[in-house]
């Protein structure tokens, strides 16, 4: 019986220098590699796509600095698997305990870690493909630094293949051409994981020793052999791209069809409707203010329902999105107002807008000549409300459709010229 672990386990690099593609946290003056030669990390969360080096590092930190190293994974460990490595960890000294997939984690499983993070009886190293603002509690999250793992680009990915030929001993048994690469880096989606074993596939699966690779070759391997979805690859990504592109373009038809994929594929419901929780706001925005609504409380129902009931739930909210008219305009808004916050600095807030608490900011006209619009016929009085810099920006357009053509008419009246709507 063959033994042999894949391709991608027998590549796993031993050090920073051989990692690929995180230069921002493996090079000579990056804060990893200073903690490193200090001989100390804080507690960290390691955040990026499948396959760029998460679980390598968190190998590569354990091995540099020669300490007690446990690992758990948060599909098949809980609170029990936890305890039990903290206790075991109390007798050494600078233990780092790796969790995988730790948004996967309820908030009773992380609240069972803080204790040993803060008295330092464990270094915590979590790895996570969600956004930890989101998936790790605030509690445990403030008592880690969050490093972020970027997408390997294809010249890191083909120098992968290059070494493997050269340096495996499997594969230098074999006479290798790299005729075409398209459908292997494809196929991986950047995954170098799922590169290296895709590639290792094809070659084992050759009866002959001078392979000539071609995108031909891959994918009718890979057409025989990978899953029709990887939740954890790059059909997550592609699939969920799918699914927000068919509700943006109205088309219920398709995008119930790429959350039956989803589903079927096993994705986290959170992910999925907190995804629609954002498009109600991106795409449907003021042109349907219920499309949030809808979309908030779908996000609270699948997670106190599950599956596979919180199928019906994600249906209705998906059909109904795609169904709603739809309006960028409060997304656009937001981005040329943080445009011209970071290229106009720190403008003045006006005087007469300024709140005025004490005496001496009252003193100081803080306050002074504010008029209280609901004094004003039809609850309005016209003010001026931005700094004088960029007063009369137009920020905020509404969309062309019902609902915002209304709103349009309210600012328009209120507003004459000043605006441009």
């Amino acid at each position: 019986m063959n033994t042999m672990p894949p391709l991608a386990e027998r590549m796993r690099p031993k050090s920073l220098q051989e990692l690929s593609g995180q230069q921002h946290l493996t090079g000579k003056d990056s804060i990893l590699n200073k903690a490193l030669i200090q001989g100390y990390i804080p507690s960290i969360i390691l955040w990026g796509p499948p396959g760029v080096g998460k679980t390598t590092l968190a190998n590569i930190i354990a091995n540099t600095l020669q300490v007690p190293y446990f690992q758990l994974s948060a599909i098949s460990s809980g609170v029990k698997e936890v305890r039990e490595v903290i206790e075991t960890a109390r007798q050494t000294k600078r233990a780092i305990l790796f969790i995988d997939e730790i948004h996967r984690f309820n908030k009773g499983q992380q609240d069972a870690l803080l204790g040993a993070v803060e008295q330092g009886i464990i270094t915590l190293i979590g790895a996570t493909t969600e956004n930890p603002s989101f998936e790790v509690n605030a509690a445990l999250l403030s008592r880690c630094q969050v490093y972020l793992l970027k997408p390997l680009q294809e010249n890191d990915l083909l120098q992968l293949l290059q070494t493997a030929i050269e340096k495996d001993a499997t594969l230098q048994t074999y006479s290798i051409q790299l005729k075409e690469t398209i459908a292997l880096l494809q196929l991986s989606g950047g995954d170098a994981r799922k590169l290296l074993n895709l590639f290792e596939l094809v070659i084992l699966s050759s009866k002959e020793k001078n392979i000539t690779i071609t995108n031909e070759m891959v994918t009718a391997i890979a057409q025989q052999k990978v899953a029709l979805y990887d939740k954890n690859g790059e059909q997550h990504y592609d699939i969920i791209s799918a699914f927000i592109k068919s509700m943006r373009g109205s088309d219920p038809n398709a995008a119930v069809y790429w959350l039956a994929r989803m589903i079927e594929g096993g994705e986290d419901v959170k992910f999925i409707a907190r995804r629609m929780v954002i498009f109600a706001s991106e795409d449907i925005g003021n042109a349907n203010p219920n499309a949030l609504l809808l979309a908030n409380a779908t996000f609270d129902a699948v997670n106190k329902i599950g599956y596979p009931e919180s199928r019906i739930i994600l249906s209705q909210c998906a059909t109904y999105l795609a169904g709603s008219p739809k309006s960028n305009a409060a997304y656009e808004a937001i981005n040329k107002a943080l445009q011209t916050a970071r290229t106009t600095g720190d403008l003045s807030v006006p005087l007469h807008i300024r709140n005025a608490p004490t005496t001496l900011m009252k003193n100081l006209d803080y306050g002074k000549n504010y008029q209280y619009p609901h004094l004003g016929e039809g609850n309005f009085l016209n003010q001026e409300y931005l700094p004088k810099e960029i007063s009369g920006t137009t920020f905020y357009s509404p969309g062309n459709n019902a609902r915002e053509n209304e709103i349009r008419k309210f600012l328009k009246e209120r507003w004459k010229n000043k605006y441009n709507y």
